[in-house]
């Protein structure tokens, strides 16, 4: 038991090594710009690494705010000094641009958004194989807020609402526990050098699990489990597809710098567990969020208890946005649901209906789901500019805080994670009751 107990840590330690995720990135073109001082650092690191677990830097640690209300205009003058030297910007450039000794397959790039928490724009990075960046970047926007932003309204409007309602409980919880987890854990990103940041957007954020993993694992696979029997298309299609995305999303993890394979594995596994316990229970949660008198209550007494129980684990970090983001659309969409079984608005089909035919894609069918995806982004965001133009000078008023400037206001943890919760809350909502009602009115239900 000691010896299968010490190979399994080792197995752990191996798969942790940041210069496992350096030789990924090799094999699959990206080389970083290093200075000579990063690469001795790397040679030191290499002579010793059992001291790698004990030298850990924390995020929290390596770029402390004074305090969780400071704003992060300490690192203006850096934004500035990488804004002079930006040459690629988030897309490989042109083939041998950049200076990157004469080599014509290759190009100078640097990743696409810059840091969340420090506005650090990171180094440029050269990519040899411009395909495997260009899937991988569309890998991991799969796990981004804007992928789920789109991809959820039209699920809801033009595929199948039932589905949608499910998918975003699965959602939220997975971005919850692993929000939750991360900041229990408290591991850094890895180490850079050896690796090369391709990605630098949650580089401030904790590392343990993969939380892109987890939500790239989670929707795929419910999704599947959810419509596979529910929609006519073939058992082995349907579970190609969920391990193709799955593995997409979790491999880019790693191409991007942003974790290690032990991490992205974890996400992986983690995300499973919480869906062989939640899977099971969907039908019951959606039944009584439509159903029973006082669910409206439930919703939102549950949602806020979770969201502080969150934002309580460790200081402020703009994570605590985007989990605030999740439990506020999990409690719009779930007051929604309710909402539309009491006034019999965007009804479920019978279960007579089932198994659902997927209709052939003509030129009327796409031009209606289009139509309706338009009108319906157009609403949402009105919907969002409206509570936003509300909601942030009210908080600034509660709080004492300056309204004059919005982005500055923004940093504040008590106006940014009350102003989530509540603009997030009303948009799903909308994107539940309301969007379907005016597609009512407009003749596109």
């Amino acid at each position: 038991m000691a010896f299968v107990a010490a190979a399994f840590v080792r197995l752990c330690g191996y798969l942790q090594d940041p210069r496992l995720v350096a030789r990924f990135q090799r094999l699959c073109g990206v080389e970083g710009t290093f200075s000579e001082e990063e690469e001795e650092d790397t040679a030191r690191l290499k002579g010793d690494p059992s001291k790698q677990p004990e030298d850990r830097e924390y995020p929290r640690q390596r770029n402390p705010p004074r305090d969780p209300e400071t704003k992060m205009e300490d690192h203006q003058e850096d934004r500035e000094e990488h804004r002079t030297r930006d040459v690629g910007n988030g897309s490989a450039g042109e083939p041998g641009g950049g200076g990157d000794g004469g080599d014509g397959d290759a190009a100078r790039a640097k990743p696409l958004r810059r840091n969340s928490l420090t506005g650090d724009a990171g180094h440029e990075f050269i990519v040899r194989n411009r395909l495997l960046f260009y899937l991988f970047t569309f890998g991991t926007e799969l796990g981004n807020e804007m992928f789920f932003i789109a991809f959820f309204p039209f699920l809801f409007w033009n595929l199948d609402a039932l589905v949608g309602r499910r998918l975003i409980v699965v959602w939220a919880w997975n971005l919850f526990l692993g929000q939750s987890t991360k900041d229990l854990v408290r591991w850094s990103r890895p180490a850079s050098p050896p690796v090369v940041k391709v990605e630098v957007f949650y580089n401030s954020e904790y590392s343990m699990p993969s939380t892109h993993a987890m939500t790239g694992t989670a929707i795929p696979f419910s999704l599947f489990l959810l419509s596979c029997g529910r929609w006519e298309y073939s058992f082995s299609f349907g579970l190609s597809v969920a391990l193709a995305w799955s593995l997409l999303v979790c491999v880019s993890r790693v191409y991007m710098g942003m974790h290690s394979v032990l991490e992205v594995i974890t996400g992986f596994l983690y995300s499973l567990l919480i869906l062989a316990v939640l899977q099971p229970m969907l039908d019951a949660i959606d039944g009584f969020y439509a159903t029973h008198p006082l669910a409206p209550l439930a919703i939102v007494l549950s949602h806020v208890g979770m969201g502080l129980l969150a934002f309580s684990l460790d200081s402020w970090s703009t994570s605590r946005g985007d989990t605030a983001q999740a439990l506020g659309t999990g409690v719009g969409t779930a007051l929604g649901t309710h909402v539309n079984h009491r006034l019999g608005l965007l009804t479920d089909p019978p279960l007579s209906a089932l198994p659902l035919a997927v209709p052939a894609a003509g030129v009327g069918l796409v031009g209606r789901s289009l139509a309706r995806f338009v009108l319906g982004v157009a609403v949402l965001l009105v919907c969002r500019m409206v509570m936003k133009a509300v909601t942030i000078p009210g908080l600034c008023r509660v709080f004492g805080i300056p309204a004059g400037d919005v982005r500055s206001a923004r940093q504040h943890m008590r106006v940014e994670l009350p102003y989530r919760y509540i603009v997030y809350s009303v948009v799903g909502f909308c994107c539940v009751s309301v969007v379907p009602f005016v597609f009512g009115m407009v003749n596109l239900a």
